[in-house]
C-alpha cells in the first residue's frame, strides 16, 4: 500500500514539477516588471493598461514540448491554442486573437500542426491573425501567443489566509494517451466550450473570485503550490476530495491512479482561492454548467503546503524552504 509520505516523494519529482522549476533560473534573469505591468512576473499573464482605459489587455504564450509535437502534431497545434485561452481565462479575461511561432520538418508536419491550431481558433472563436513559420527545422517546434481583455483580474497574488480552495475541472472527457493529458475539449461542442471558457471572467466580474490559476502540467497540487508561492502563504489539501473522472475512483491500492490524476494538464481545469462568503456562488456557478467543482481545502498563514490522503497528511512542499518557481520580485 503505498503511503502518502510514497506520493508526495513521487509528486516532487515528476515531470510537470521538475519543467516548473525550470522557471527559477529564468525569472532571476529577468529585469522586474514593477511599473510595466499590473503583476510580477509569476503569473499566467502578463497584465498591461488597456488604452480604452476600460480595463486590461492580457498577454500569454505557451511552448509546447518537443515531443507532443513530433507525435501528435494535430493535437500539439489544438492545444497550443486551448492552453493560451486557459491562460487568459484564469485571470479574468476574454481572448481576442492568437498568433503562433511554428518549426517544422517538413510541410506535411506544419500542415498537420496548422490544421489543429485551426479547429482550435474555430471552435473556441477566438482568431488566428499570423505569426512565423520555418519548414528547415531539424524538428518540430511550437509556441503560441495571445491577446485578451479583463475588466477585473484573477491573480496567482491574490491568495489570502482564510480563503477556501476550490478545483474547478470538466471531466466529461478522457486521457490523450500516452501523454498525462485529461482531453474534455476536442469532441465537446463548440458552443459549450465557449461558453465554459467565459466561466472565469464572469466570475471576476461579479466580484466572487481574485485569486487563482489554470490548472498547467504541475497537476492540480503544483498548480496550487504555484499559487501559494506567488501569494506568499500556505495550505491544506484533503486529496480525497478532489474532482476526479469515475473511472478513475474504484480500487487504487498503489494510488497509481490518483497520481496520474495528480500529473494531469486538462483541456478545462482552474484552482481557485475563493473568500468563504462566494465559494456557494462559485460552486453554483460552475455546476450550471456541469464543471466539477470541490472544496478541497483552506490557504493559511505560513509557506507549507499540506496534503491529506485516507486522514493521513505529509508535507509536499515548503516554497519557503524550497522555493519552486521562485518569484524573485516578492522576495
Amino acid at each position: 500500500m503505498t503511503t502518502v509520505e510514497d506520493l508526495v516523494a513521487r509528486l516532487r519529482v515528476s515531470r510537470g514539477f521538475t519543467h516548473k522549476r525550470d522557471i527559477a533560473g529564468v525569472l532571476a534573469q529577468l529585469a522586474p516588471t514593477t511599473g510595466v505591468t499590473a503583476v510580477p512576473n509569476g503569473d499566467d499573464c502578463a497584465v498591461l493598461p488597456d488604452p480604452s482605459g476600460t480595463g486590461h489587455l492580457l498577454l500569454a504564450i505557451e511552448g509546447l514540448v518537443q515531443d507532443l509535437v513530433e507525435s501528435m502534431p494535430w493535437f500539439a497545434g489544438y492545444s497550443a491554442v486551448m492552453v493560451n485561452l486557459s491562460d487568459v481565462a484564469a485571470m479574468g479575461g476574454r481572448a481576442v486573437a492568437v498568433v503562433d511561432a511554428l518549426w517544422a520538418s517538413s510541410e506535411p508536419q506544419a500542415r498537420e500542426v496548422l490544421a489543429g491550431m485551426r479547429a482550435a481558433s474555430e471552435r473556441y472563436g477566438v482568431p488566428l491573425v499570423g505569426g512565423h513559420t520555418n519548414l528547415q527545422s531539424a524538428s518540430g517546434q511550437l509556441a503560441v501567443a495571445v491577446l485578451g481583455r479583463a475588466q477585473r483580474l484573477i491573480s496567482s497574488f491574490a491568495a489570502r489566509p482564510g480563503d477556501r480552495l476550490l478545483v474547478a475541472v470538466d471531466l466529461r472527457g478522457q486521457w490523450q494517451a500516452p501523454y498525462p493529458f485529461w482531453n474534455a475539449s476536442t469532441e465537446s461542442p463548440a458552443e459549450r466550450l465557449r461558453g465554459d471558457m467565459a466561466l472565469l471572467p464572469e466570475l471576476a466580474e461579479a466580484g466572487w473570485c481574485d485569486a487563482g490559476k489554470d490548472i498547467s502540467m504541475a497537476g492540480v497540487l503544483g498548480s496550487i503550490l504555484m499559487l501559494l508561492e506567488c501569494s506568499g502563504v500556505g495550505a491544506e489539501i484533503d486529496m480525497d476530495r478532489l474532482p476526479r473522472p469515475v473511472d478513475d475512483t474504484g480500487p487504487d491500492p498503489d494510488n497509481t491512479k490518483l497520481l496520474r490524476w495528480l500529473c494531469a494538464f486538462p483541456s478545462f481545469g482552474h484552482v481557485l482561492s475563493v473568500r468563504p462568503e462566494h465559494v456557494g456562488q462559485v460552486l453554483a456557478h460552475f455546476g450550471a454548467r456541469d464543471i466539477a467543482c470541490a472544496d478541497v481545502g483552506a490557504v493559511g498563514d505560513g509557506s507549507r503546503l499540506d496534503v491529506s490522503l485516507g486522514g493521513k497528511q505529509a508535507l509536499l512542499w515548503d516554497h519557503a524552504l524550497t522555493p519552486f518557481i521562485a518569484d524573485r520580485e516578492r522576495s
